[in-house]
C-alpha cells in the first residue's frame, strides 16, 4: 500500500508539472502570436505611409494644362501632392507641390523639413531647382526660372508657414508677390504683410533697420553670384542662396540646425521676428497663390 500510494503521488506531481509546462508554452505561443500581429500591423502602416509620401499625382488623362495649383484645385483635385503645371509663359511643364490646405490652391516653391537637402548651392542649381520632387515631406527648391514664370502670370500672394522644435507654428503672408527673370537677377517684390510671425521679410519690425534688413526689391544671391548690398558675400557667409540685403532678417534657406545654435555667422533657418538670429526653425514652407483666388464648389 505504501509503495502504491507513493507512486500515485509521484504520478500526480508529474501531471501537475506537465500541465504547468503546457500553460507556459500556451502563454509563450500567445505572446509570439501577438508580437507577429503587431509587426504585421507596423509593416502595414509603414506601407501606407510610404504610399502617402510618394505623392506624384498624374492628371495626364485630362488632356489639359494647368497654370498653377489654384487651377488644379478649382478643377476638383483637392489632394496634396506633386502635379504638373505649366505657367502661361513657361516653355515647358514641371512638377510642383500643391498644398490644398489653408483654403487650397497653393503652389509650393520651397520646403524645409529635416535637413536632408543642402541649400548651400550655386546659381545654376537655384535657377533650375533641386531636391526631392516625389516625397510628400521632401525638401526642395522649385527653381527661380519656374518661380518667375509662376508669379509673372498675375497678382500673387506669398504665404510662409513656419514651425519650431517646440511644435509652435506661425505664418507670414504678403500681397503682390513677384519674382523677376534671370536678367533682373530674380529680383523679389512684395506688398503688405499680415500674419503671426512678424514682418521679417520687409524689416517692418523697426523702421531704422529697414535699410539693411529689408528683403523687398533685393536681387537673388548665391556664393558664385553676389548681388547683395553688403561689402562681403552674404550667400557665402550664410551658406545659402537668398534675396540678401546686408545680410538678412530672414533666411529660410540657411543651414539646418535643430533649434538654438552657435556658429560664426547667423546662418541657420532664420525668421528674426519670431525666434531671432540664433534659433534655426524646424520646418518652413513657402508658397504662392493668385490674389484673386476663389475656391470653387466642385
Amino acid at each position: 500500500m505504501g509503495f502504491g500510494s507513493s507512486a500515485l503521488e509521484n504520478c500526480l506531481q508529474e501531471q501537475l508539472r506537465l500541465k504547468a509546462q503546457v500553460r507556459l508554452l500556451e502563454h509563450q505561443i500567445k505572446q509570439q502570436h501577438l508580437k507577429i500581429q503587431s509587426l504585421l500591423l507596423e509593416k502595414e502602416l509603414q506601407l501606407v505611409e510610404i504610399s502617402k509620401e510618394n505623392s506624384v499625382i498624374d492628371l495626364e488623362e485630362e488632356k489639359r494644362q494647368y497654370a498653377d495649383c489654384a487651377e488644379i484645385y478649382n478643377n476638383g483635385h483637392r489632394r496634396n501632392g506633386f502635379y504638373k503645371v505649366k505657367p502661361l509663359r513657361s516653355p515647358s511643364a514641371f512638377q510642383a507641390f500643391c498644398d490644398m490646405s489653408e483654403g487650397g490652391g497653393w503652389t509650393v516653391f520651397q520646403r524645409r523639413s529635416d535637413g536632408s537637402q543642402s541649400f548651400d548651392r550655386n546659381w545654376n542649381d537655384y535657377k533650375l531647382g533641386f531636391g526631392d520632387y516625389t516625397s510628400g515631406r521632401g525638401e526642395f527648391w522649385l527653381g527661380n526660372d519656374n518661380l518667375h514664370f509662376l508669379t509673372s502670370q498675375g497678382n500673387y500672394t506669398l504665404r510662409i508657414d513656419l514651425a519650431d522644435f517646440e511644435d509652435q507654428r506661425r505664418y507670414a503672408q504678403y500681397k503682390s508677390f513677384r519674382v523677376g527673370d534671370e536678367e533682373s537677377s530674380y529680383q523679389m517684390m512684395f506688398g503688405d504683410y499680415s500674419g503671426t510671425a512678424g514682418d521679417s521679410l520687409a524689416g517692418g519690425f523697426n523702421p531704422e533697420m529697414e535699410w539693411w534688413a529689408s528683403h523687398k526689391g533685393m536681387k537673388f544671391s548665391t556664393k558664385d553670384k553676389d548681388n547683395d548690398n553688403y561689402e562681403g558675400n552674404c550667400a557665402e557667409e550664410e551658406n545659402s542662396g537668398w534675396w540678401f540685403n546686408r545680410c538678412h532678417a530672414a533666411n529660410l534657406n540657411g543651414f539646418y540646425y535643430k533649434g538654438p545654435y552657435t556658429a560664426k555667422t547667423d546662418d541657420g533657418i532664420v525668421w528674426y521676428t519670431w525666434h531671432g538670429w540664433w534659433y534655426s526653425l524646424k520646418s518652413v514652407t513657402m508658397k504662392a497663390r493668385p490674389s484673386t483666388f476663389q475656391p470653387s464648389a466642385v
